[in-house]
């Protein structure tokens, strides 16, 4: 045989052996076995709760029940976390977006926080100004029912994958701007949370707002009224430490009132527009819910 002959039998043996090789036979690309399809779904799954922006959220979560813990008697320790805890809502959308994980849970996580946090702050100051805990309960009331009807009417009437944060501009002007400008929404939350520190902050300074607060003058007596954080003696007064009698004297005087009421006046203007905001965002979501049912009623 020629050494031509046997180069030609070589080249046609290789052809034959790639072919063999190939996933294409007959024209046809070969399938992959169920095995393998399943193995390869096993790999992709991910665990959406150790995703970065629900760490950041779970971390929010333990700050605020810190500052829970020293709101009663420790303003600036409390202050500190409390602020931190609501900062951190900015930096999960931010982590979301960066590392493309945006899920329902972390919105829902995010919201959940946000409205608890806020919640329990103005249950500490309607305790420390009882006589306006009518407009604290109010505005814990609101809160609730704007955000929640919101989301509500958003996955009802605008399907389970649409976003509460994505408003058509058709539907408010307002709502619009409030949720589609990231510059426009930590303004207000921010200011919002702001405001209501400050009023925490007075609560443990200003006389004005907590005449118990009051000290006596020099040379006169001090009171022996429950309540007064001048008398000398608490103890003899309130046997509980944990008393409210005992907690009020406990915190009396601690700070300086100055910086609260600037925080408090500077930010109150943009707490009132939060305000505005929930009442729009409740008739609005009534608004929806009420036309789809509208809509349900031809149906049937």
């Amino acid at each position: 045989m020629s050494p031509r002959t046997r180069r030609q039998k070589a080249a046609v043996a290789s052809q034959s052996e790639e072919s063999n090789r190939s996933p294409i036979r007959n024209g046809t690309a070969e399938k992959p076995s169920k095995k393998n399809a399943s193995s390869s779904g096993q790999e992709v799954k991910e665990n959406i709760f150790l995703f970065a922006p629900n760490l950041i959220g779970y971390s929010r979560i333990f700050l605020a029940i810190a500052s829970l813990y020293y709101m009663p008697l420790h303003p600036r320790t409390c202050s500190i976390l409390y602020s931190v805890s609501c900062l951190l809502d900015a930096l999960d959308g931010y982590a979301a977006r960066y590392f493309n994980q945006s899920t329902t849970f972390g919105a829902v996580l995010d919201m959940v926080t946000d409205r608890c946090t806020t919640a329990c702050l103005l249950v500490f100051l309607s305790s420390a100004w009882p006589r306006w805990a009518i407009i604290f309960q109010s505005l814990i009331s609101l809160d609730m029912a704007s955000h929640y009807m919101h989301m509500y009417a958003t996955l009802s009437m605008g399907g389970s994958s649409q976003s509460h944060k994505k408003v058509d501009r058709s539907r408010n002007w307002f709502l619009y701007q409030y949720y589609t400008s990231k510059t426009v929404l930590f303004i207000c939350c921010a200011l919002n949370e702001v405001f209501f520190i400050g009023l925490y902050l007075l609560s443990f300074s200003s006389p004005t707002l907590s005449p118990s607060l009051l000290q006596p003058a020099q040379g006169e007596p001090a009171s022996v009224q429950p309540g007064n954080p001048a008398h000398p003696a608490p103890n003899s007064l309130f046997a509980s430490p944990w008393s409210a009698g005992a907690l009020e004297m406990a915190r009396a005087n601690k700070i300086d009132s100055t910086l609260p009421w600037i925080i408090t006046g500077i930010s109150a203007p943009v707490m009132a527009f939060k305000q505005f905001i929930n009442v729009v965002q409740l008739v609005n979501a009534s608004k929806w819910l009420a036309q789809g049912d509208r809509a349900n009623r031809k149906k049937q």
